[in-house]
C-alpha cells in the first residue's frame, strides 16, 4: 500500500512538471525594446510592437525584468511594460503575481543565455566585457573612447606642431628670398645709375663728330 501512495505521487509530481514550465502568456503595453540582458543599457534584440502577445519564460526576484519569448526569439523585457491576465483582468507583471501567474524565478547569466541565443549578433563578440555586467562595459567603454580621443587630440597637437613649423620655415625662406630679391634689384639699379651717370659726365670726343674741310673745329 505504501508503494502505491508513492507511485501515486511521484505519478501527480510529473503532471504537474509541465505545467509548472509553461510560460506564461503576456501581451506589451508599448513598442518597447527585447534586450539581450535585463536592463535598458543591454543592446536591444527587437522591437515588440504594442499589443503583441509574448511568452513570459522567467522573471528576476531582485529586479522587475523578465525573459520573454516573441516570435521565436528570446530577450529581455521590463514587468512594467508586460501585462498578464489574472483572475480575468490584466495586471502589469511583477514580483507579487509570478507564483500566481506560474511564472518562475531565474537567474541571468551573460554566457550561457548569449551562447544560447544570441552567437550569431555582432556584440556576441564582446560576451567578455558584457560579462562583468552593463556599467562596466560602458565605463570601459568610455575609458576607451577617452584613451582614443586623447590620442587623437596628441596627434592633432603634434601635426599642428610640425604645420607651425613647416610654416615658420616657409615664411622665413620666403623672407629670405624677397630680402635677396630686393638686394639684388638695388645692385642693379645701382648699376644701371652709375652707368646713366657715366654717360652724363662723358664729354664728347671730337673724334665723334665728322670734321668736314673748312670747319674751324676739326683745326684744334
Amino acid at each position: 500500500m505504501k508503494n502505491l501512495f508513492v507511485k501515486i505521487a511521484a505519478a501527480g509530481v510529473l503532471m504537474l512538471a509541465p505545467a509548472i514550465a509553461q510560460a506564461a502568456e503576456g501581451y506589451s503595453t508599448a513598442n518597447v525594446n527585447m534586450r539581450a540582458g535585463p536592463s535598458t543599457r543591454y543592446p536591444a534584440v527587437a522591437v515588440i510592437p504594442a499589443g503583441s502577445s509574448v511568452e513570459i519564460r522567467g522573471c528576476l526576484s531582485d529586479v522587475n525584468w523578465c525573459d520573454v519569448e516573441f516570435y521565436g526569439g528570446r530577450g529581455w523585457v521590463s514587468g512594467q511594460y508586460v501585462q498578464a491576465l489574472y483572475q480575468q483582468r490584466r495586471v502589469y507583471v511583477g514580483p507579487q503575481y509570478y507564483r500566481p501567474l506560474g511564472i518562475p524565478m531565474i537567474r541571468f547569466s551573460v554566457d550561457n543565455y548569449w551562447d544560447r541565443y544570441y552567437r550569431n549578433r555582432d556584440f556576441y563578440r564582446e560576451r567578455d566585457r558584457w560579462s562583468r555586467g552593463p556599467d562596466y562595459y560602458y565605463r570601459d567603454r568610455d575609458n576607451r573612447d577617452r584613451d582614443r580621443d586623447r590620442n587623437w587630440r596628441e596627434r592633432d597637437r603634434d601635426r599642428d606642431g610640425r604645420d607651425r613649423d613647416r610654416d615658420w620655415r616657409d615664411d622665413n625662406q620666403r623672407g629670405d628670398r624677397q630680402r635677396d630679391d630686393l638686394q639684388r634689384g638695388d645692385r642693379q639699379r645701382g648699376d644701371r645709375q652709375g652707368d646713366d651717370r657715366r654717360g652724363d659726365d662723358r664729354r664728347p670726343d671730337r673724334r665723334d663728330f665728322d670734321c668736314r674741310p673748312g670747319d674751324p673745329s676739326c683745326d684744334e
